[in-house]
Order: C-alpha cells, then structure tokens, then sequence
C-alpha cells in the first residue's frame, strides 16, 4: 500500500516498524461544542483508513484522544455556569452519539488529557532537563530554536513560520515561535499540581503524552486534518523527538479541508454545520458517502445538491443490497445460465480493482466506483426478466458486503441487535395502539422517541417499516 507522506511530500510504500502490526494516531476532538462536518471528515476517513487495513490482515491499534482541557472548554463552562469537566463529558457522550450514527467504529482506546496530566509532567520536566524548555512564573515555555528541524513538516523555515504564523507573543517568552508546554492556572480555572505550581497542560503536550503511553516512541502512522499540520502536529515532532532522542511519526497523513463557499469550514469562522444538523436534514448516511466519493486529500465544496447526490447514490447501493437479501431467501433455486455463471466468475475482479484503489494512497473515491459499478452489474443480472435464482444473488450479495464491510456506506440494517428490533417493534406496536385509540399525542411522542433513538418510521400500505438514519 502506498500511503502520501506529508513529511517527504510523495507517495511512500507503507511499511510499519512491526511486521502486521499497525499503531496508528488520529487527533480527536476538543469537547466544547457539537462536532461540526470539518470534524467529521478525518474522523470517517481515519474510520475506513484503519478498516481497510484491518482488511489486509495487520493487527491495528488506533488511538483518538479527547482534549478534554483546553481555553474553549473553560470558555463553555463560564457561559453555561458548570464545570469544565462538565462540559467536556457533555460533549464526548455527544460524540459517540453522533460517531455511532455515522457508522465509525470507536477507537481502540479514546484517552481523555485529565487522565495523562502525570505522562504529560513527566515530558515536560524532561524537556527542561535537557534544555529544550524553561519556567517562567509557573508557565513552561518550549524553546523552537534549540529544536534544529523545526519547521520540517510544515515545509518553511522557522523565520517564514515566525512572520506567517499568528503566534501568541508573550514578553516573559525567549522567542514569539516558543510554545506553552504547561500553563500557570488562573482563578477559577481547572488545575493539577505540578513542579512548577499548580496548572494545566498545553494543546500540544496532550498528544505527545497520549500516543507515547499507548503506541510507544515511534508511531507508523499519525493522521489528522490538514489544518493540524501546523502548528499542532510540528510541536507534537518538536517536543516527542526531543524528549525520546527517536523519529516520532513514520507516516504522516492529513485529510484536506472542508469549505462552503470555498471558505473553510470551520468553528472560529462561525461557517460551520454541526454532523447532528446535517444529519437531520439528510441523514448520517448521507455524510458518510459524501466524504468518501472524494479522495481524502482532496478539497470538498459542503452544498445542499452535492448531499442530495450522495443521498441518492447511499439509497442505490442500499436499495441493492436489500433486494439481493431478499432474493437469497426468496429466488428459486436452480441452474445458472451461461450468462449468470460469467458474472459470478466475474467476482473476484471487483474485489482485486477495488484493492487497487485502495492500495493507491487510500483512494474510496475510485473504490466507491468498483461498488457502485458491482451494483449495476448485480441488478442487471438479478432482473425479474433474468430469471434469477438464489445462488447468484448470494454470490453477488457476499463479494457487496464484503467491499461495504470496508467502506461501511451501508450500516445498521442487516445486523440491527436483536434487542433494540425488539424495542422498536414494541414502540410501533403502541404507537399504532395509540392512534387506534385517537391518542394522537401519544404516538406523536412516540413518533419522536424512536426519532431520538435513530429510528425512522414509514407509515405504507403494507403496514409500518422502519430503518436506521
């Protein structure tokens, strides 16, 4: 598999440090707020990335951390008069709502910053022993000069970096380009103790701390959005390379930017839909393959025509593995034609094409093509007018779950857990108690409690259906 490098700026053969062993690093949310579509598309991509790697056989260990300290936490906290902590597990239990519905499988491990800060002090009292840091008045500052590549994944030199930067300019700091490591605590904000006072943690210290306890001193592959490159992920290299005297990151991957009205999206410019907004309007499907039917380094242009297209497209390839179900129960059985047996033969080439594009940087645009091609192909052959019969759908449906056990475009269906059918089944069965009796505020309450669970209901002739959106 080739994978682009962000630090040598090409496409690279991925080889990991432990042969089918993959430990892999993706930056998670700051839980101050909803997360936005920005958010969503590293945290679909990394989803399928890790998938499809799990595909090929390695054994993945995939970290996504929460800062769950930060300015914009403490921010929330005074507006809303809670704690910060409260605030931040508001809004993790938001993510994983809101994750699950996006069909992304959750983390190996989801480390919280709060439960690294002795990781985090232990870094940096290393970093000052060996002169890359200094204390200033209970802050702890990194000193960017003494680190001689910094600047080696952003691509500019430190004086571009300085000039283009905007850089938070302190007269205690030895240099505008130095970074905090560990922050002084002010009244009324969360802190721990620490040598230098009582405190917290800086951005960037988090991530460092964090994928050196779970993934060790080198990782295979670091990934996040391309807005993190700099000057998150610099500073993660800058202090993780002092500290452990090692290459921090073997492969650096980074998602391209999200924008409306080719202004990126984002929660500073206040241009920004929430995944549970647009999830409402076109459901979280939809948002799954409209990240996926682009490359992940490719810019997206976020409209309301472009998610209706993707809509339509999650439908086809859905509508066709729902009739393919069907007609593995229901399609006599009998001999293939020669035509049949030519397109069961035929199999296998979806899956090697769709290997190919997936092994070409990553590419789910084209490996969305070789599905949706499978579909027509698989429709055509499974016309009422080809006379299908049952082993060629069953054919035809494996080689389809198989490619969308990658993807995972289609969801939440075929494996619904026993115990939410049962849930919903019974919740329909009163509400249609309900109307019989003409409580219709009952079962539009109803109506709204399976909303909320994730469940749509269609009233049809043949009786009420219900999916997950």
């Amino acid at each position: 598999m080739k994978l682009f490098n962000t630090m040598t700026m090409r496409k690279e053969e991925f080889v990991p440090l432990e042969e089918g062993k993959v430990k892999m690093y993706a930056c998670g949310p700051t839980v101050y707020n909803y997360i936005h579509v920005g958010n969503a598309r590293p945290i679909i991509m990394f989803d399928v990335l890790r998938r499809y790697l799990e595909y090929r056989g390695y054994d993945v260990t995939f970290v996504q951390n929460f800062t769950d300290v930060d300015d914009k936490i403490i921010n929330r906290a005074n507006e809303e008069g809670i704690s910060s902590a409260e605030v931040a597990e508001k809004y993790i239990a938001e993510y994983y709502a809101d994750a699950r519905g996006l069909g992304v499988r959750e983390a190996t491990v989801h480390p919280r910053a709060t439960d690294n800060i002795q990781g985090i002090i232990d870094i940096v009292s290393t970093l000052i022993e060996k002169g890359y840091a200094y204390e200033v008045n209970g802050d702890v500052y990194y000193r960017t000069l003494k680190f001689a590549d910094y600047g080696k994944l952003s691509h500019q030199p430190l004086e571009e970096l300085q000039a283009g930067a905007r850089i938070d300019v302190a007269d205690v700091k030895e240099n505008p380009m130095d970074f905090a490591l560990w922050k002084a605590a002010k009244p009324g904000e969360p802190y721990w103790e620490s040598p230098w006072g009582r405190g917290r943690p800086g951005w960037h210290i988090e991530c460092s701390a964090m994928s050196m306890r779970y993934l060790g001193k080198t990782l295979d592959i670091h990934c996040g959005g391309q807005d993190l490159t700099f000057p998150h992920h610099e500073n993660e290299i800058a202090q993780s390379e002092a500290a452990n005297g090692c290459e921090f990151v073997r492969y650096w991957v980074h998602n391209g930017f999200i924008s409306i009205d080719n202004k990126k999206m984002s929660k500073s410019l206040g241009n920004f839909f929430t995944v549970r907004e647009a999830a409402e309007a076109y459901g979280y499907p939809t948002i799954r393959m409209f990240m996926l039917m682009s490359h992940y380094r490719s810019p997206l242009n976020y409209s309301g025509e472009i998610l209706m297209q993707a809509k339509a497209a999650h439908e086809r390839v859905e509508t066709a593995m729902e009739n393919l179900r069907f007609l593995t129960k229901n399609a006599p059985e009998g001999d293939r034609t020669a035509e049949q047996q030519a397109f069961v033969d035929s199999l296998p080439r979806y899956r090697e094409r769709f290997i190919e594009a997936m092994e070409d940087d990553f590419n789910t645009a084209d490996a969305i093509a070789v599905i949706f091609e499978l579909v027509r192909e698989a429709n055509a052959i499974t016309a009422a007018d080809r006379k299908p019969v049952r082993a060629v759908a069953q054919a035809a449906l494996a080689m389809l779950e198989e490619l969308n056990g990658v993807v995972g475009i289609v969801y939440g269906t075929e494996n619904d857990d026993a115990d939410l059918t049962a849930k919903v089944e019974a919740l329909i069965e009163a509400r249609a108690q309900a109307k019989k009796e003409k409580n219709y505020a009952e079962a539009d309450r109803i109506r709204d409690e399976l909303k909320d669970m994730g469940i749509a209901i269609m009233d049809t002739k043949q009786g009420v259906q219900w999916k997950k959106i």
